[in-house]
């Protein structure tokens, strides 16, 4: 019989930390080290053994001899794998129906708020999509000086003075445009990464200066196996001061390129949704007429037995000797409504040849009819040519759709490949969307909804977006979720860069209703509260069911004065630190800040549902969950002996695992009360001598 460990005796600590991927990677190493591995998928010593090197904040050019190094690469990485005891606390004044929503919208450097997520959304997310800086010339990192993971690269691109001050731009002139850009997002990819489901997808939208060193970077962090495509979408046309340059022979810009990337093949498990473009002239090879007795005539002669369509025929001058030819049919539609009614009134009878599916082979329909022919779950419609060839039919209702086009239309469509065109056209509008402008630019609410469309976003699923500007994507959730009557939920990070005008004057933006914006987090919280607002009153019956609420957290240090030293160097010695503080919760913190940090450190998701119960005299006892009593988080600093009690006695669900208490340190009254509480603790036992209720401290 396999030796098993024994149960603990005593409480076990909570850890403050964010997960340590180090840790991670050593268990799976293709799984969570991607960088060591080649873009051939093998693995590289040098790559495995610096990945796994302690971070140093020291610059260096050392680069590897194959794949895509720079300066500060080694250190990037690493910084993904440096543990965090940030927080986040909650700001329901900000918030929007804080107790019942499950969108959020955090403010903080993205990298540390990644870190912080990852207990929590491990494997749950099912779409990322970020617009991060261009690297266009100009600062690209956020101005701001107080995250610990935002200093991480800073240290080593030199933006900043010892008292967090800027000190140069990102321009080409520094030597280091590209290598300080690829530091930047190195980590948080990684981090990204760690999130998404085994089935997830990541969209990155991106600019010319650095599509190509992203694709690379993608290809490291997350398996050049898992490229799917590079999308190349429309975002303008030849027009206005363009023209002049293009006139000169400049070849002008007028696409931008989202990267996609799969998490892992499990991906292609699910189908994707197609998309499509609308065409607007008939093809011309639709022209046979499926009778419904089996027999095949002509389009064009089904159009002249039609009293109205022929008429119009006649009138616009296309008859000739009796006939209408098909190859006038746009010059037709152009001006016969009767025209275009016919043929959508038809579109199953309509139909041109094909080549036959191999599971038809041996069919023998007669030459100048239609059969069905049943084959891999769908229905086929079979005839035979002049010259004996097996044909299949395929009717115009396949070609005809409505278009995922700016204006959407039904008519004659293509499958979108991975040319988008026509978003020029949304960004002729994209100011007006969400009732606010953003000169920092706004991506288009269908480029999100499209992406998400085509990557087959479930009612239930999570979005990410990690840069998310000036909201987009939570807006582009809400409005999905009011046309299919889903419940997807969005998480949204942006660090509250102070809004600045052309000449990089900080400035105020007040907005209709007077509220005032001073940096972009402000500009996001207002338009997400906007759409949602607008969405809601738009949704008619289907209004109270729809979530258009946020929760929106803030990062900041921990709590905890514990989790806020250096870190220890051992496990051992963080207890001892613990055990000599009195009270080590920070001066100013809440009761709210002091749940959540509690809630986030034990890995649970920040769209919680709680219930507030007193037990035993005890107040402030959170249940974690409507009706759900198998876990209990506690923040109060003192607790009787008499509610331990009753707490320990939470029975875990029929067949599930043992209940789970969560309380702070501080909440033994005194040495005599830890020690009645162990005692509890160990008597309340199972047959198998595990615990009835597994006991934590913070």
């Amino acid at each position: 019989m396999p030796n098993t460990p024994e149960p603990p005796d005593t409480p076990e600590k909570l850890d403050g930390r964010s997960l340590d991927l180090r840790a991670q990677r050593l268990d799976a190493l293709k799984a969570v080290l991607p960088e060591a591995f080649d873009l051939d998928g093998n693995l590289v010593q040098d790559k495995l053994l610096a990945a796994l090197e302690p971070v140093s904040y020291e610059a260096t050019d050392d680069i590897p001899t194959f794949g895509l190094g720079w300066p500060g690469k080694q250190q990037a990485f690493a910084a993904a794998g440096v543990p965090t005891t940030a927080t986040l606390r909650p700001a329901p004044d900000e918030s929007v129906d804080f107790d019942t929503t499950q969108n959020l919208l955090i403010q903080g450097d993205n990298l540390e708020v990644l870190k912080t997520l990852q207990r929590s959304y491990h494997g749950k997310v099912k779409m990322i999509y970020i617009d991060p800086p261009y690297n266009t010339g100009k600062d690209f990192v956020y101005p701001d000086n107080y995250g610990e993971g935002l200093d991480t690269y800073l240290k080593r691109t030199q933006q900043k003075d010892e008292d967090g001050f800027w000190t140069s731009t990102n321009s080409e002139t520094s030597g280091r445009k590209h290598a300080n850009w690829l530091s930047m997002m190195a980590p948080r990819l990684t981090l990204a990464r760690n999130l998404l489901r085994d089935d997830g997808v990541i969209f990155i939208s991106i600019g010319e200066d650095e599509s190509a060193n992203l694709r690379l970077l993608c290809d490291e962090v997350f398996g050049s196996e898992n490229f799917c495509n590079t999308l190349a979408v429309e975002m303008s046309t030849t027009s206005g001061p363009k023209t002049v340059n293009a006139q000169q022979g400049t070849i002008v810009k007028n696409i931008e390129y989202v990267h996609v990337y799969k998490k892992s093949l499990q991906f292609e498990s699910n189908p994707r949704t197609p998309l499509f473009d609308s065409i607007d002239a008939y093809d011309t090879h639709y022209s046979i007429w499926m009778h419904e007795d089996g027999t095949l005539g002509s389009l064009s002669e089904a159009m002249m037995h039609n009293d109205l369509v022929r008429k119009d025929v006649k009138k616009f001058g296309f008859e000739k000797n009796g006939k209408f030819s098909i190859k006038n049919m746009d010059k037709l539609f152009a001006v016969s409504e009767t025209a275009k009614a016919f043929v959508k009134e038809n579109l199953s009878k309509i139909a041109s040849v094909d080549r036959p599916p191999v599971s038809a082979e041996g069919e023998s329909p007669e030459f100048g009819r239609w059969e069905t022919f049943e084959a891999d779950h769908r229905v086929y419609y079979l005839t035979r040519l002049e010259n004996g060839k097996l044909r299949a039919l395929m009717p115009l209702a396949m070609n005809y759709r409505t278009s995922d086009d700016y204006r959407p239309r039904f008519g004659r469509t293509v499958i979108r490949g991975d040319l988008w065109k026509g978003f020029h056209q949304d960004m002729g509008n994209v100011a007006k969307e969400g009732g606010l402008s953003f000169e920092n630019g706004k991506k288009p609410i269908r480029l999100i909804s499209q992406l998400g469309k085509w990557a087959t976003l479930q009612k239930d699923d999570i979005m990410l977006d990690f840069f998310a500007g000036s909201g987009t994507t939570g807006h582009a959730v809400m409005a999905q979720n009011a046309e299919d009557g889903g419940n997807r939920r969005y998480i949204t990070v942006q660090l509250p860069e102070p809004l600045k005008d052309k000449k990089n004057n900080c400035i105020q933006v007040t907005l209709d209703d007077g509220v005032v914006c001073e940096t972009i987090f402000d500009l996001t919280r207002e338009r997400l509260k906007r759409a949602g607002r607008k969405i809601k009153a738009e949704a008619g019956l289907n209004a109270e069911k729809l979530d258009t609420g946020l929760r929106v957290f803030k990062l900041d240090s921990s709590n905890f004065t514990a989790w806020n030293g250096d870190p220890a160097p051992s496990e051992g010695e963080l207890f001892e630190r613990l055990e000599k503080l009195a009270d080590h919760t920070v001066p100013g913190r809440s009761e709210s800040d002091i749940l959540w940090e509690m809630l986030l450190k034990m890995g649970l998701p920040l769209d919680l549902k709680l219930e507030q119960f007193t037990v035993e005299g005890a107040p402030g006892v959170h249940f974690i969950g409507v009706n759900d009593r198998t876990r209990v988080v506690s923040t109060q600093p003192a607790i009787p002996v008499a509610a331990f009690e009753a707490l320990l006695d939470t029975p875990p669900e029929e067949g599930g695992p043992p209940a789970e208490l969560v309380v702070l340190d501080s909440a033994f009254e005194d040495d005599t009360a830890r020690a009645n509480v162990a005692t509890l603790y160990r008597q309340r036992r199972d047959e198998d001598g595990k615990p009835l209720c597994n006991l934590k401290v913070v």
